[in-house]
């Protein structure tokens, strides 16, 4: 499998457990907007290397789950701002532009931890 993407997780706003509770993750770059920055984990920014489509697969942390819908914006917005949505909700068709949809239990994540997404 090829590399498409990976970060590390270099913060965590003090609101991003909530949506992690509910099986969702808002990454952002460093210039998360002061209304969001509680509730993203700032990721190193780095650019992608090719789309990211259905059937490849997130790891987070050496767990990989499978990518079952994309959002439209999601490359753009990885490369332009680091900011995307992980929904664990395995669902067949992006609600938002913006989100990235896995199959899976959302696990835990803290600074340092590996995001990743291989093709």
């Amino acid at each position: 499998m090829s590399q498409i993407f990976d970060t590390t997780v270099q913060g965590i706003g003090n609101e991003a457990a909530t949506f992690a509770d509910q099986g969702m993750y808002v990454l952002f770059g460093d210039n998360a907007p002061a209304a969001l920055a509680d509730f993203c984990y700032t990721i190193v920014m780095n650019p992608t290397t090719a789309d990211i489509v259905p059937g490849q697969t997130l790891v987070l942390d050496g767990v990989g789950f499978p990518v079952t819908a994309v959002g439209s914006l999601v490359r753009k917005n990885l490369d332009g701002l680091g900011h995307i949505t992980i929904n664990f909700d395995g669902a067949a068709e992006a609600g938002l532009e913006g989100t990235l949809h896995v199959a899976g239990v959302a696990p835990a994540l803290a600074v340092g931890s590996t995001i990743v997404i291989e093709g």
